[in-house]
């Protein structure tokens, strides 16, 4: 026997198949961006194949499955204005909050690397 489902109910169906086709869905969703940014990032450092493509994809999954967007973005920012010169770029590897947001990230990668490389 055939159920018709009305198209009114598509929009619940294909939800809830998304849900299952793509697990990382459940963690933050990231800007596509900022997950481009990091497999590009991660490509250049690991090397331009399609084995590196799939380990950097899983490793932006796995931190977006731990780390909420907000602190990603927090620790990316404090992580690059750390990288200038001058006296001012202390504050942002020196205070709590810094620290704290490194920290989390770090973690974060640690259990990407032993989970995709």
């Amino acid at each position: 026997m055939i159920r018709y489902v009305g198209l009114s109910s598509l929009p619940l169906l294909l939800t809830s198949a998304l849900v299952f086709v793509d697990p990382a869905g459940a963690a933050e969703d990231y800007p596509t961006v900022t997950v481009v940014d990091y497999v590009l990032g991660c490509m250049q450092t690991n090397g331009q194949t399609r084995q590196a493509l799939e380990r950097c994809s899983c490793s932006i999954d796995v931190i977006a499955s731990i780390v909420p967007f907000e602190d990603y973005e927090r620790a990316e920012t404090f992580k690059s204005m750390s990288l200038t010169t001058g006296e001012r770029s202390g504050l942002f590897r020196e205070n709590a909050p810094a620290k704290a947001a490194s920290t989390e990230l770090k973690r974060a990668q640690a259990e990407a690397d032993m989970r995709c490389f």
